[in-house]
């Protein structure tokens, strides 16, 4: 739309004083009984996805009047680089006070030195310090940076160094934001010791290092919460008495998704919550639907608790993982669409009373007026007209399509007609949340949901002590072997590529991927051929009742180089080429695939294919394609696939014998994608493979 337009922003000066605010003092000038809301978001990890994530933020801005907005952060390289480029996006082109994550563990103070000098020049005064990874300073040392007596004085082990650090060196220009755990804390994947009472001491330490609020994790136990801020409105020393705190949650999106998240987060899910979910969880829309149930009745519970501890405005924060359907229901449920200022209510009645020209004519979105009376449509407007099917007006003051005749006649860039979009109301609404689901790096490339939703950059998710203890020393590809080989039948918990379990239907390739892998082809992802079984299926199944499923076979996994250079000549000779689809790259960041002619300066390649390697047929609906593999993504994926042996590397120390093992694998080895058309013939793509 914004190209047909004029934009409703404020003016570039008032827009500027207004986003150079500190939180605590927006939230300070706020009337008592106010409730607010704030929006998180994280840098997409694609071009396309990075583009459309800014036309989301600035209709999710107009129709949900956040107080402020979150971006969090990758810790160094490119991922930090994102960062500041969507925290400048949010706070310089749309004008949002953006408050801007900054993890402190494995990072050198000079990174975060200019980081916090790159967030001044944007005029970034809202800083949320966070811990990060656990330390492993010495690793990521910048090699220009010589070690001093001061290195080691400023070293950042935990988030209070962070915020101590700022005070000392920017006094206090940011306002700092630290996070809280009404569950508490914990590292650990299975913690013992996670308690409120343990997190206590070191949740005071950093408000009295100069925190300014609290932020929680999410959570979806009102218990645990109503605990956590009694608790600390109460605490002996008084921290606590006054301090903002805003609690954190998460829509929930899809099944898997909260699952996983809370198994990350050590949140629990209270056996009420979960049997709620469970009823739905075949069908990701529905389980949406009960999501929204559940989150906005967890806000209107925080309400009440709220108005027990404390007095002022509450805020609400809502980790988006960049989608704006659900967040967007709820937020309007729940009556935390911060109110107009008298300035911008002069300028969204200019726009009420002073129409664009030709408005009739534009297919734009609608909702219900707010008095309730019925108006007429955009097709009955300056007169009725006609409506034609089929075809489009010819004679547009005398005609209007079926579309335009249901939309109506509201001011185009009202707050209820971008709230409604939002929310996916009508075409536009349709078309504005087309990836209504999170897109890990199975989704779709241009979606702005797409990539790591912790944003934190290349992670093993496990502490030192942890992958010692899972992953041991290998010395040997044969060890390698092993670790995978161990992962695949249940004997260890996760990999450095993957915390979580298999999916049942993993149960189906077992063998045949412990094979793969005895032949050091080490795999990362795989999915069985299905040919339209019933959605209900146990272990297949997914989506509304009544459909069915469908998936090609797919094997993603590292290989040899000279290993590679035979396969590859089997995948494209002609009584296979036309039967599979590959990707292929190495950490040098050279590449193949099936779409080009076979070596790295192919001419004439065809055009980059896009492979639907899972879909449904529903009734009712157009066929939903919920996994896709193309070479965008898949080249996403892979800086962060190879950087993950390099982590894993660092845990035995420079010159080791592990680390010298686990980095010339990282060198030699491919990672290649292989897609297998015939979905009919399930051992297909594995006479490829193995025989």
């Amino acid at each position: 739309m914004g190209e047909f337009l004029p934009s409703l922003e404020l003016p570039v000066e008032a827009g500027k004083n207004h986003a150079m605010d500190k939180i605590t003092d927006k939230i300070a000038a706020l009337p008592a009984e106010t409730n607010y809301c704030s929006l998180e978001f994280f840098p997409p990890k694609t071009a396309m996805g990075f583009s459309n994530l800014r036309d989301r933020l600035d209709r999710m801005a107009r129709a949900l009047r956040p107080l402020f907005v979150n971006v969090t952060w990758g810790a160094g390289g490119s991922t930090a680089t994102k960062s500041l480029e969507l925290a400048e996006i949010c706070q310089r082109e749309l004008g949002l006070t953006t408050c801007l994550h900054l993890t402190c563990t494995n990072m050198s103070r000079k990174l975060i030195d200019k980081t916090l000098e790159d967030a001044k020049a944007l005029g970034i005064r809202n800083i949320l310090a966070l811990r990060g990874d656990p330390p492993r300073r010495a690793e990521y040392r910048d090699s220009n940076e010589p070690q001093t007596d001061d290195d080691e004085e400023e070293e950042f082990h935990w988030a209070v160094d962070l915020v101590r650090y700022i005070r000392k060196t920017h006094g206090d220009y940011f306002c700092i934001g630290v996070a809280a755990y009404p569950e508490g804390h914990a590292d650990e994947s299975h913690p013992l010791g996670q308690s409120l009472e343990h997190d206590l001491p070191y949740l005071v330490e950093k408000v009295q290092a100069g925190a300014d609020f609290l932020m929680t994790q999410l959570f979806f136990d009102i218990a645990a919460y109503d605990h956590f801020e009694k608790t600390l409105r109460e605490h002996p020393s008084g921290t606590f008495k006054d301090i903002v705190i805003i609690p954190g949650l998460m829509p929930i999106q899809s099944y898997q998704m909260i699952k996983r998240t809370t198994k990350l987060s050590h949140a629990k899910i209270p056996d009420a919550l979960m049997d709620r979910l469970e009823a739905v969880r075949g069908d990701d829309e529905r389980v949406k639907e009960v999501g929204v149930d559940i989150v906005s009745e967890l806000v209107e519970q925080i309400k009440e608790i709220k108005g027990r501890t404390a007095e002022g405005p509450k805020g609400f924060h809502f980790y988006t993982l960049n989608l704006e359907k659900a967040v967007s229901f709820i937020v309007e449920r729940t009556g935390l669409i911060h109110p107009e200022t008298p300035e911008e209510e002069e300028l969204q009645s200019a726009v009420r009373h002073n129409p664009l020209p030709d408005i009739r004519l534009l297919r734009i979105n609608g909702s219900v007026p707010d008095d309730g009376r019925r108006k007429g449509s955009i097709g009955s407007d300056p007169r009725d007209r006609v409506i034609i099917q089929g075809r489009s007006t010819s004679y547009p003051d005398w005609e209007a399509t079926a579309q335009e005749a249901s939309i109506p006649a509201e001011p185009i860039n009202s707050r209820a007609n971008t709230l409604a979009i939002s929310e996916g109301e009508g075409v536009l609404g349709r078309e504005a949340t087309w990836d209504d689901f999170p897109n890990g790096r199975w989704g779709d490339a241009r979606s702005p949901a797409y990539g790591q939703i912790d944003g934190y950059g290349v992670s093993l998710h496990v502490t030192v002590a942890q992958a010692l203890r899972i992953w041991g020393t290998p010395r040997t590809t044969e060890d390698i072997n092993n670790v995978f080989i161990r992962h695949l039948k249940g004997e260890l918990t996760t990999i450095p590529w993957s915390e979580e379990g298999f999916s049942p239907e993993t149960d189906k390739i077992r063998d045949q991927l412990i094979k793969l892998n005895s032949k050091g082809w080490w795999s990362l992802a795989s999915q069985p051929a299905v040919n339209g079984l019933r959605s209900s299926d146990p272990t297949f199944g997914w989506g509304p009742a009544n459909g069915f499923v469908f998936q090609k076979a797919f094997v993603e996994f590292f290989i040899p180089s000279a290993d590679w250079k035979v396969l590859e000549q089997k995948l494209r000779h002609p009584d296979l080429k036309d039967d599979v689809c590959f990707y292929a790259i190495n950490a040098a960041g050279d590449f193949v695939s099936s779409d080009a002619a076979g070596s790295l300066e192919a001419e004439g390649e065809k055009e980059a294919s896009t492979n639907a390697v899972t879909w449904g047929v529903f009734p009712g609906k157009e066929i939903v394609t919920p996994t896709i593999i193309e070479e965008v993504s898949f080249r996403a994926w892979s800086e962060e696939a190879f950087g993950i042996w390099g982590e894993w590397a660092k845990i035995y120390g420079k010159g080791s014998e592990s680390e010298k093992l686990l980095e010339k694998i990282r060198g030699d080895s491919w990672l290649v994608n292989i897609i297998h058309h015939d979905f009919i013939d399930s051992d297909a793509i594995w006479r490829v493979l193995l025989n």
